[in-house]
């Protein structure tokens, strides 16, 4: 892991002065349109976090690699910048299911009701990404009619992680919106849970794993031994 010790999709508040700091340095406004350029400018001034995500190659590990989507209107560019370690910056908590709700379309909430549900009757606490997300964050419409829930899983022990990925896939079925996201380990890492449930049943099947350095191909089951 990065020495600055955060992990993927965490949520940071970067004060406005390291901000605009950040964006100086970067210089990678000039390539966006005006109107998606002010929203930018603002985006800490409002108080709204950025994600932190994985590096790629060439970064300075010692920084802080966060993103943060445009808006469908915006063309839902997704950017990343760099923080310097040393930047003023505060921990914003997770997004539960049930608090996406309250912001949701209303054919979305009988299906988050039911993860947050979920994550009642297994003892976890799920929190949504993705659109879901940062329409609940910023008040702007990210979500479409076609928009997946993205929700983020900490991992079970084994025994209950064969009932975590059934019910997410009876949720998916279910429906309206397509249930997407992703198991996280022990470690940090993560990997998809729909490639994890098919993967898991396939004797050597492989899952595409997430990190903070990159990605890989590992055997699934050897994730849980």
């Amino acid at each position: 892991m990065p020495s600055h010790g955060y992990r993927r999709h965490d949520l940071l508040r970067v004060e406005p002065g390291a901000w605009r700091d950040m964006l100086l340095a970067s210089g990678s406004l000039h390539c966006l349109a005006d109107e998606s350029r002010r929203l930018v400018e603002g985006w800490a001034r409002r108080g709204w976090p950025v994600i932190v995500r994985g590096g790629t190659t060439g970064d300075d590990e010692c920084a802080i690699a966060v993103g943060l989507p445009l808006p469908p209107a915006l063309g839902k560019m997704r950017l990343g910048f760099l923080l310097s370690a040393g930047c003023t910056a505060t921990n914003v908590a997770s997004v539960s299911p049930a608090e996406t709700a309250r912001s949701a379309p209303a054919q979305l909430c009988p299906q988050l009701e039911a993860a947050a549900d979920l994550g009642r009757r297994l003892g976890l606490r799920p929190a949504v990404f993705g659109a879901l997300l940062w329409q609940h964050l910023t008040g702007l419409a990210y979500v479409r009619s076609d928009s997946d829930i993205d929700l983020i899983w900490q991992a079970p022990c084994r025994e209950g992680l064969d009932e975590l990925l059934d019910s997410l896939a009876a949720l998916d079925d279910a429906g309206p919106a397509r249930l997407d996201g992703e198991i996280i380990l022990n470690n940090g890492e993560a990997v998809n849970w729909r490639e994890l449930r098919g993967e898991l049943a396939r004797p050597g099947g492989t899952v595409l794993v997430k990190s903070m350095h990159g990605t890989e191909l590992r055997c699934a089951r050897h994730l849980f031994v």
